[in-house]
Order: structure tokens, then sequence, then C-alpha cells
């Protein structure tokens, strides 16, 4: 890409964030949301997110061989310049838009630093720089108000918990207990602090660290029952040491028909993924009242409507 035409697109990038910050700022600050996206590959030439973390700027690169390596660096100090945020405030990802060989969050550094940012009735940590996912995925901020909503004297279960945003919003909604289950320690810890963040960590939430599948197969076998459930699985993975791999499209059937064994009956079940190509196969289940809550699910600023898809069953 030519120098003038990499002049051209942060141009147009920074006019469009510029705009879109108008409108969306003074509207989500009144709902206590100080995380929400200004540019969501809005423009199709511009191969670009920029995401607001209160005072900080995300600037992400769908990466693309014509970009070149000045590409990124430039898009970002325009939508810097152009929002006024100091350069020690701008955090630059380079995003891969097929990922099936690579792990779901990878570790880019080690700098260790967290700050606070604020969705709603709740805070969360976040880590702007060590991982290409920051630990708050916006787009599912009105699921979380959802899940609170319904969460009251639950029994919650959130696999592939990460963080731990919904086992929050389900605190705060008052369940009776939670269960997370994630792979990893360092998000499982992440997921805790975030509970104690909140005032919310008591001994009724759990944190699991285990392979999903493991964990379910001992749930059958111990006759662990819930009553509310969030199923966000990445779109791949493979453990290696455990023998175990998962591929959204071939495996999120027998992935729910494990959950549905161990849920209550009339409980409901949340199954959502952020696979672009997803290919749902929701028949012959042991549930009622299927509904696909996408893209009401979805919040205004993300224009990618195809962001996650999310669905909403009863079990039988």
């Amino acid at each position: 890409m030519t120098p003038e035409q990499i002049k051209y697109q942060s141009e147009i990038l920074a006019n469009r964030v510029r705009k879109n910050f108008a409108h969306l700022a003074k509207r989500y600050a009144k709902q206590n949301i100080d995380c929400f996206r200004l540019f969501d590959w809005d423009i199709p030439e511009v191969r670009a997110v920029v995401d607001w973390y209160a005072g900080h700027l995300v600037v992400g690169e769908y990466v693309h061989l014509q970009t070149g390596p000045e590409w990124l660096p430039q898009m970002a100090e325009a939508v810097a310049e152009a929002l006024g945020v100091p350069s020690y405030r701008t955090h630059v990802k380079r995003r891969q838009t097929k990922t099936e060989e690579g792990p779901r969050y990878s570790k880019l550094a080690s700098t260790g630093e967290r700050m606070k940012v604020r969705e709603r009735d709740l805070q969360f940590w976040v880590n702007l720089d060590d991982f290409l996912d920051t630990g708050l995925f916006s787009d599912h901020r009105d699921t979380r108000v959802l899940i609170g909503k319904l969460a009251k004297e639950k029994d919650f279960l959130n696999l592939y918990g990460y963080t731990g945003t919904f086992t929050c919003a389900a605190a705060l909604g008052g369940v009776k207990s939670s269960v997370t289950v994630d792979r990893s320690a360092t998000y499982l810890k992440w997921a805790e602090d975030n509970l104690q963040l909140n005032g919310l960590l008591t001994p009724q939430h759990e944190m699991v660290q285990s392979d999903v599948t493991m964990y379910l197969r001992q749930a059958v076998r111990y006759g662990r029952r819930f009553t509310l459930a969030l199923i966000d699985p990445p779109s791949f993975y493979k453990n290696h040491d455990a023998g175990v791999s998962f591929d959204i499209n071939r495996d999120h059937p027998e992935l729910i028909r494990q959950v549905l064994k161990i849920m209550a009956p009339g409980s409901l079940v949340f199954f959502s993924t952020n696979h672009q190509r997803f290919e749902p196969k929701l028949e012959g289940l042991s549930i009622k009242d299927l509904v696909e809550l996408t893209p009401k699910s979805i919040p205004e600023d993300y224009r990618n409507r195809q962001v996650h898809r999310c669905w909403k069953m009863t079990a039988l």
C-alpha cells in the first residue's frame, strides 16, 4: 500500500471515529458504560476495529498482506489525534481472520498492567497490552444484563468462563451458587479478581480449572444439577496433553447434549459463539422454546450484527 493510500485511509478512519464517538460517548456515559466500539470495520477498505476503554484506545488490524507494517501505527496515530488521546493510552493489536491453528487468547506481552472499567452496575479488570483480547467482550454487555435478570436463586454454570464477567453478572443478580469452568488458571484468577472488585467474592462461587468435556463427565458422575447455564466456547482448540480437540461446527450439538444432562428440567441454557461461519445444528436436542437472540443481543456500537450469535433454550 502506498503512503498516499495509507494517509487517505487514516483520514477517513479518523473522521468516522470522531463522528461515532460524538454519537456514543454521552449516551453510554448516562448508562455508566465506559467501554464501547468506535469502529467495526465499518468501511470495507479499512480493515480495523477501534475500541474505547475509559480514555484508552485499542486499535486492531485484521491483518492483510497488502497493508504493510506501517499501516497499523499510522491508523492508531490518526485515531488518537482525532480524539485527543496521548500515545501512551493507545494500544495496537494485529488480528487474524482465520485462527484455526492458533490459541484463543494469545499472549503478546508481560506488562501485568490492568485497569478498572465500568459496565453499568459492574466493574471489570482489563489488560490492554498483554493479550490479543482485553478480558472483556463488550459485545455481550446486553447478554450479561439478561443473565443477571434471570439469576436470582439459580445455580449458575459458566462454561469457558474466561474472566468471569458473566459470573459477576449472575452474582449481582442474586444466584444461589455458581461454577465457572476454564482451562486457564490465569483467567480463573482474573475471574476471582473481578468478583472481588465488585464485592461479590463469596464461597458459593466456585472456580474449576478443567477441560469442559472432562468437567461435564465428572458432573454427570457426581449428580450435579444446575438451573441456569451459559455456554460460550471458542471456535477451535486443541489440548494435546489430554488428547482433546474441539471444532464448534462439528462438536456443538454433543457439547449441548452433555450440558443438558446436568440441567434441571425447565432450566434455561444460553449458547453463544463468535464463529463467523457458524452452522447451527440444534435439532433433536432435549429442549423446548428455542429462541435465537441475535441480533437483539448485540449492542448498537457493533455494526457487525453477526459479531456473535446467541440462543436461549429450555431444558426438558
